[in-house]
Order: C-alpha cells, then structure tokens, then sequence
C-alpha cells in the first residue's frame, strides 16, 4: 500500500469531506479537542494558585507553551496501555512539562475537562451556526420582498387552491427559520459551564484541597468559568452535566432539519412544475444519461442531511433516559457521533441553504401559464357576483357556470386541452352585461388578498429586528460548493 492511498483505504465521513466547513470540522477535531484539555487544566491551575495553593507562575507557563505542542502517537500509545483517554493525555502533558507534572488535573475528574471540553465546543459551534442561519433568513427575506406581488397558484392538499404570492410562500420558510433562531438562540444564552464539580459532583476533591474551605471551593468554581469564557455554571451536576443540554440543542438542531426539509421538498416541487429553480452552474452536469436534465441537487442535498439531523434527536433523548444515577459511560460512544454529525449537518445544510438562497430563479412566464389553466374556475364565484349586480339571478347564472365550467374540465383531463372556459363565457349570451368586465375579474392580482401587504408586514416586523440584532455576523456569502 503506498503511502498516497493510504487515507483512501478506510472510512471518512461525507461531512469532513464533502459536506461540511474546515470551521466547524475544527471545533470537533482532535486538535481543537485536546489542546482545550490543556488549556482548562492551566486555567485550574491558575484559580488554584490564585485561592493559595502551592503552584507556581513557572509551572503555568511551561503548560501554555506546550498547548498546541500534542503528541498524538505518544498519546496513542499511552491510552493503549491504560485505556483511559484523560490519563493517556495527563501522562504525555506531564512528560511535555516536568516542572507542571505534579499539578496538572489537580484534584479533578475526567468529565472536568471532558464535559466541560464539550460545552466548549457546543458553544463555539452555535456561535459559528447562528449567524448562518440569519444569513439565509435575511437571503430569504429579500427574495419574498422582491416577488411579494407576482400571483402563483396555492396549494392546499397538493391540489390548487386559491392564489398566493411567489413572496408570500417564501414568508412561510422564513416563519419557520424564526422559530429556529429562536430556540437556538435559547440553548446559546441558556448554555451553562459544568466548572468543577469531583467525581460524583459534590466536590469533595477539591474541598479537601482546601482544607474543608467551601467558600473557596465555591470561589473556584466561579474563577474557572470565568476563565473559560462562561457567566454562569450548572449549581448541580453528578459526575457530568445533566445530558438533557445535549437533549435540548440537538432537539433545536433536529427541529431546524425539519425545517429545511420542508423548505427544500417545496423547492423540489416548484422545480418539477419548472416554476422556480435553484442556481444551476454553466459546466454543472444534472444527469448521465439525460444532457437537459437541471436536478434540484442542492435541495435534495439538504433534505438528505435534514433527514440525519432529524434523526439524531432520538439518539440524544434515549442517551439521557438511561443516564443511571450520577452517570454511566455508554453516553460516551453515542455521543461522539450525536453531537458531532448534529453540528456538521446543520453547518453543510446551512452553507447549501445559503447557496440556493441567494440564487433562486423564478419564471413568471411559467407561472402566469399555470395559473392561466386554473384561474377561470376559481373565478366563478366572481363571476356570478359580477351578473348579480348587473341584474341576473345567481341560481341560473350558477347552473350556467356550473355546465361550463364541467365542459371546460372535460377538454383539460380528457383531451389535454388548455382550459377554455373563459372563452365559452365570452361565447355564451348570457354573460354579455359583463364581458367588459371580465379581463379586471380574472386578474390573478385580485385573487392574491393581502399576501403582497403581509410580507411587508412581516419583514419589517418580525424579520428585521433579528437580522439587525447580529449586526456584521450575519453570513450572507457562501464559498462554492464542495462536489
């Protein structure tokens, strides 16, 4: 096997290769992973030293130069003999910084940088997920803003209904996308540090570092989240955070995929009645077999990733059901892969979303035709008004408009004709009073009600605001697409 097949002869997830940012790749990479650890070990050093233990200023420094300095073979070798992460990497940090060995991890447990490793990142990957997130909403809310008059066809039941804008559908999207925002934002301002807490979460360890000084212990707490950028920490953990955190942001994240699947799935339909399209690139081939093809790949692409974040939410409720006491360690394999994949997902569906959002294209003329075979039955009730006030009587023109209207349906389904009822109006008698009327009675934009008035409405009120409130974080470009 040479040396440049090597990567290729085993199992790399679609999301570090294809799919997601090398940002939010970083956050749970080993890297990103184990220089934390050092770097939460130095800052319990410093508030231990600070509240008077025996640690000194050049102990601390020798560990902040060896931060990013990790040997992962020497690690590697280490955890195969004691089968203990946590301990494979204070051994190879004390070999790193001889002069530190004596108090690194000093009156810890794993899950103090474990946990508190993960709150870290769980942190820093909402922070890298949110302003994307608006970036598609602002991206969203321009389009709805720029197609808020342009009539379409509803749907209800996936048969036509009555008219809607092209804008006003889009609003629909960015409802949803809102709500998201807003839970997200939730578990970020609600996100606690789990600080440091012993073994089963009384901190014994370190009350006894303390000589049974509680107050420092409690001063101890409150340095270290400090330190690690936090306002607060859980008051109560066992030996970890209450795994219901992870319960709650992967909920947040599932709950968004729905939302993108049900966008995307819109998009899909819109693209198969060739009303509406994502961006197609120049040399951007759609089939193998059929050269004409324009696929929705980008769209199909987010429903398949929404459909992983959708399922990850059972993953992380089942993880805290069977939480046994003060904990157990089959929550440890699960979620490496929950918390993770839930993050790329989301960071691959938001860079895609953020593709097709600021690429749509829509056809008028496609849509003005659609809505042309459907249109004169819809306006039937108008008609029938229109002959009332002119002096008919509404049960005969009914009949009348009853009859046409089932003729006209026969020469659609039956011979695949285009809906001709209006012409049979204009061609029967009976509607002569109004026939000077009929072009103002079938403008779509009549039928559209306050759709055009509602997107207004809604940018202005509930959109703005929350694009507003992430000033120049909001992502609004993104990098071209990975095959």
């Amino acid at each position: 096997m040479t040396e440049l097949n090597a990567e290729f002869r085993g199992y790399r997830s679609p999301l570090s290769t294809r799919y997601a940012s090398k940002e939010m790749q970083y956050l749970f990479s080993d890297q990103y992973k184990f220089s934390t650890w050092r770097k939460l070990w130095i800052m319990l050093a410093k508030a231990e030293k600070s509240l008077g233990l025996d640690i000194t200023e050049e102990q601390i420094r020798e560990m902040e130069r060896n931060v990013e300095n990790i040997d992962f073979k020497a690690a590697a070798a280490e955890e195969a003999l004691t089968r203990h992460d946590v301990m494979a990497h204070v051994h190879v940090f004390a070999q790193q910084c001889p002069l530190a060995a004596p108090i690194i991890h000093l009156g810890a447990t794993s899950c103090y940088v474990g946990d508190n490793t993960d709150l870290i990142v769980l942190r820093e990957a909402l922070d890298q997920l949110l302003p994307k997130l608006v970036g598609v909403i602002k991206q969203l809310s321009q389009f709805a803003m720029q197609y808020r008059e342009l009539p379409t066809l509803g749907f209800t039941h996936l048969q036509p209904a009555q008219l809607t804008t092209v804008g006003k559908r889009c609003t629909l999207w960015v409802q949803d996308l809102l709500m998201d925002e807003r839970a997200l934002r939730g578990c970020r301002e609600n996100l606690r540090f789990r600080g440091v807490k012993g073994t089963t979460g009384t901190q014994a360890s370190f009350l006894q570092l303390f000589a049974g000084d509680g107050d420092k212990v409690r001063e101890l707490d409150r340095t270290v989240t400090k330190l690690a950028g936090f306002e607060r920490y859980y008051a109560v953990t066992g030996q970890t955070y209450s795994r219901k955190v992870d319960l709650e942001i992967v909920s947040a994240l599932a709950s968004l995929g729905a939302t993108v699947h049900k966008m995307c799935s819109d998009l899909r339909l819109l693209a198969s009645r060739k009303e509406l399209e994502e961006p197609f690139e120049q040399t951007q081939i759609g089939s193998s077999a059929m050269p004409y093809k324009r696929n929705p790949m980008r769209s199909e692409r987010c429903c398949a990733l929404a459909r992983h974040m959708i399922s990850m939410q059972a993953n992380a409720a089942n993880t805290l059901a069977v939480q046994w006491l003060e904990r157990t360690l089959d929550d440890s394999a699960n979620r490496r892969l929950t918390l993770s994949e839930a993050f790329l997902a989301a960071d691959a569906c938001l860079l895609t979303l953020l593709n097709i959002s600021q690429g749509l294209v829509v056809y008028p003329k496609v849509i003005e035709r659609n809505i042309a075979q459907e249109l004169p039955f819809m306006s039937a009730e108008n008609v029938i008004m229109a002959m009332v006030k002119a002096g008919g009587d509404r049960q005969v023109c009914h009949e009348k408009i009853r009859v046409l209207s089932h003729e006209a349906g026969a020469q659609v389904k039956q011979h695949g004709k285009d809906n001709d009822l209006v012409d049979r109006i204009k061609a029967d008698a009976y509607f002569a009073p109004i026939l000077g009327q009929l072009d103002k009675i079938l403008d779509p934009k009549t039928f559209t009600g306050r759709a055009a008035d509602q997107v207004v409405e809604f940018v202005q009120e509930e959109v703005n605001p929350i694009v507003a409130s992430y000033g120049d974080k909001v992502v609004t470009k993104s990098a071209q697409l990975k095959i």
